[in-house]
């Protein structure tokens, strides 16, 4: 092997143990099964292309021949039985499509004993002969890739948004193959262009199917988290709402009055919230709110109650005390804060700058008492107020002066609500 053909791959093997530790990361840190198949993956497939390139040879020239002959015929059919059965739990598996799960299942089955049966042949057969048995390696290594491509083709058919990206990758996946099985196999006529080209492909070719395997594994997080999230915090936000949100402001009065500290009800109202709807689509009121409930709780930090009444309104509760700024301060921060532009993605991942157009309505109390749902009511009105009279081109027009109000409740909060 030349010095530029070592080279080339040379840097296609960086390329895949930086992938390897990328995806070992993701393992450790998600610790999840997703992105084990997808450390597995990199690995298996990954060291079954470095086989084929002779670098083992170079690097360890004591090698036994056997060894070598035996991971040649084996680690890529291996490697393709494991990737099509991780297509298909990719794309869904039974639940998501009954053809696509038994094609994959039942392939990645067959591939496994064509696997078995090659690598005792390899173990037998004589090193004069290994070529033959080589090129029958390639023809069943093809046969994985074509299974999984028609998988993900009828995948983004059915309108996998996903698929149409895995079915590109796959395309670069049977380069990749022909490529490393014509270096393996020797044949005359390629050079070191023929090799580079093949290095670049593998590498793009891992690089995208890990970046789709952790999108997917990102999506089925999500998904299981809304799946446990409770029917009373805002899917968006996960700020608590309803009666979860009542309790918590009643909660945190009642520490107030234990305390022997005062408190405020913050109301902030985004007036323009659905203004996005029109040219990005539903998901602009997700990202809007995900981005000002994270504002809201970084500018009042995490001992203030935070809560969502409905969609446009945020409620902030705060317990003042001689240590704390004043509600001046914090209600200005927070109406500053909140206003800042952000941007805005559509379905094609296309920015678009939004400016929140902030209401701001703030009531002073008397936690010992105070009916909470009163309190909010206030404090929306007033932001409700301020928001309607601001001009659309000076969100930071906004007075921050609190309004002192004493509420009556019905029974004085003396005790927090799980004690009554």
């Amino acid at each position: 092997m030349s010095i530029a053909e070592t080279a080339v791959w040379s840097a296609m093997l960086g390329g895949l143990l930086t992938l390897v530790g990328l995806s070992l990361a993701d393992a450790l840190v998600g610790r999840n099964i997703g992105a084990v198949r997808n450390l597995l993956f990199v690995l298996i497939t990954g060291a079954s292309c470095v086989v084929m390139t002779g670098l083992p040879e170079v690097f360890f020239p004591d090698l036994p021949a056997r060894l070598l002959m035996v991971l040649k015929a084996s680690l890529g059919p291996a490697a393709g039985a494991m990737g099509l059965y991780f297509v298909g739990t990719w794309l869904g598996g039974e639940r998501e499509d009954g053809r696509v799960h038994r094609l994959t299942a039942y392939g990645g089955a067959l591939l496994l004993s064509a696997t078995v049966i090659l690598v005792v042949l390899a173990t037998q057969i004589a090193p004069e002969h290994f070529q033959a048995l080589l090129m029958a390696t390639a023809v069943v290594n093809m046969v994985p890739v074509l299974l999984a491509m028609l998988a993900a083709v009828r995948a983004a058919r059915l309108g996998d948004p996903l698929a149409r990206w895995m079915t590109v990758a796959l395309c670069l996946l049977a380069l990749t193959i022909v490529g490393h099985y014509l270096r393996g196999l020797d044949v005359a006529g390629f050079g070191v262009g023929t090799w580079l080209l093949t290095a670049t492909v593998t590498v793009v070719f891992f690089l995208m199917a890990s970046v789709l395997g952790l999108l997917r594994n990102r999506q089925n997080r999500a998904l299981a988290r809304l799946a446990r999230l409770s029917h009373s915090a805002d899917p968006a936000t996960g700020l608590a709402t309803g009666s979860a949100l009542i309790a918590d402001v009643e909660h945190a009065l009642w520490r107030a009055a234990r305390l022997q500290c005062e408190s405020a009800v913050l109301c902030l109202y985004v007036s323009n919230l659905y203004e996005m709807a029109d040219s990005i689509g539903p998901s602009a009121e997700h990202q809007i709110l995900s981005t000002v409930a994270a504002r809201i709780r970084r500018a009042a930090g995490f001992r203030c109650t935070v809560g969502l009444y409905h969609p446009r309104c945020f409620v902030v509760v705060l317990t003042m005390d001689p240590h704390q700024p004043p509600v001046r301060a914090t209600a200005a921060r927070l109406a500053l804060t909140v206003s800042h532009p952000m941007a805005v993605f559509n379905e094609k991942r296309d920015r678009q700058p939004f400016r929140p157009r902030v209401g701001l309505g703030v009531v002073t109390v008397d936690p010992t008492h105070t009916v909470p749902i009163e309190a909010i009511h206030e404090a929306e009105r007033q932001a409700l107020a301020m928001a309607s009279d601001a001009p659309a081109d000076n969100p930071h027009a906004i007075d921050t002066a609190p309004a002192p109000l004493s509420l009556v409740a019905t029974a004085p909060s003396s005790a927090p609500p799980g004690s009554r």
